[in-house]
């Protein structure tokens, strides 16, 4: 889990403890001999004096030295001056903390790995950027609550995400997501090691039951984020008449949500991709609306539920995926647009962004998660030096 950090002021904590030293007479003595040290160094034609002035003089020489020592080795601590600003650690926020705070952008790594690819580093950063003023939670479930992770760590990407003050990484537990849900008896049921689509069908699950018991946004983390979505409960439309699960969005405790997890249960098969996502979405909205074609760039409204335009976040369809992937002669707008699915499921992480491609995928990198992308450059980079072994 990452460790945030706030700051404190060295300097004014100093002059606080200076005040408080100059209440009463003891204290008076202290603050008087701070000043005498400053104000006025040791005399080298001083009278003599008595062995008792002697000693006292030693005293205070001695807690002279300890204190020049102990503002030195603080100095030392610090970045630039004696006036920079301390970090002190801060007790950890739980996920509930801050999915109580409510309108949370919630993206789920259900695979057991512990380092973010660039495209998930990408959806990541680019929500952050585009909703800064929201909690951008990355769930995954490779950490555990043992899983010692923090800004200096190995993992490239969590030092990247770390540097993004609304985001934040948390442990997937399963288990405590479906409670007080519909879902829980089926979760103590199930055998992952029997399913065959257990990873989606697992993310199906969480991204219901978190979106339920919260609220807030769901993405995949294979979208990018370049506009504020401004709608609050909607569905988006892969293609007319036909919902997507990649994203959408209702407040807590929304009772469409609620019957899709009652509908997760009642028509489970794990065997058939996509029954306990799109289609359950799609066949949900059917039970609420007639669904019609969309003409234009209009959005469908039901029962409340915005159901939105293929275009706002599909304007690429995925029989044509592999388009994100190529050099455009004329680089399209997406004016109509609010995020932007890469179809990773199609891609199966075949192809990648590479610097200096100038295809529309490194575009929407540069623009939308400049951070990963420099860190993208850096690790290319990184990987042309010669090594140790092509040095004659």
């Amino acid at each position: 889990m990452l460790q945030t950090v706030w700051v404190s002021s060295a300097g004014s904590w100093a002059l606080q403890e200076s005040n408080s030293h100059c209440q009463g007479k003891k204290r008076r003595w202290k603050c008087r001999f701070v000043r005498t040290i400053i104000q006025h160094p040791c005399r080298r034609h001083a009278p003599k004096r008595s062995g008792k002035e002697r000693m006292l003089r030693k005293i205070q020489i001695c807690l002279c030295f300890c204190f020049v020592s102990g503002i030195l080795y603080e100095i030392s601590l610090l970045s630039s001056c004696v006036f920079s600003y301390l970090p002190v650690a801060q007790p950890y926020l739980t996920p509930e903390q801050v999915l109580n705070l409510g309108k949370s952008i919630i993206f789920l790594e259900t695979t057991e790995r512990l380092e973010p690819p660039p495209l998930v580093s990408c959806s990541v950063e680019s929500a952050a950027r585009t909703y800064q003023d929201r909690p951008i939670i990355l769930f995954m479930r490779g950490l555990t609550n043992e899983t010692a992770l923090d800004m200096n760590t190995s993992y490239a990407a969590f030092s990247l995400l770390s540097s993004m003050k609304n985001v934040f990484i948390f442990p997937l537990q399963m288990e405590t997501v479906f409670q007080e849900t519909p879902l829980l008896q089926w979760y103590n049921q199930v055998v992952p090691e029997e399913e065959k689509n257990w990873v989606h069908v697992s993310s199906d699950a969480s991204r219901l039951a978190l979106i339920w018991k919260y609220g807030g946004i769901y993405m995949d983390t294979d979208v990018i984020s370049i506009r504020p979505i401004p709608q609050q409960s909607f569905l988006a439309a892969q293609k007319s008449r036909f919902s997507s699960n990649g994203i959408f969005g209702f407040p807590a405790r929304h009772k469409f949500i609620w019957d899709c997890m009652e509908n997760f249960v009642l028509k489970y098969n794990g065997n058939i991709w996509g029954n306990q996502g799109p289609f359950l979405m799609t066949r949900m909205l059917k039970t609420l609306c007639n669904l019609t074609d969309f003409q234009g760039t209009e959005d469908h409204s039901c029962q409340n539920i915005s159901f939105l335009n293929p275009q706002r976040f599909y304007p690429i369809p995925y029989p044509a995926w592999s388009r994100y992937y190529q050099v455009w002669d004329k680089s399209p707008t997406f004016n109509h647009s609010y995020a932007l699915h890469l179809w990773n499921f199609m891609n199966r992480n075949r192809k990648v962004v590479v610097a200096g491609s100038n295809t529309l995928a490194e575009k929407l990198y540069k623009t939308y998660c400049p951070t990963t992308y420099e860190d993208l450059i850096q690790n290319a980079r990184h990987r042309d030096l010669p090594g140790p072994e092509d040095v004659e």
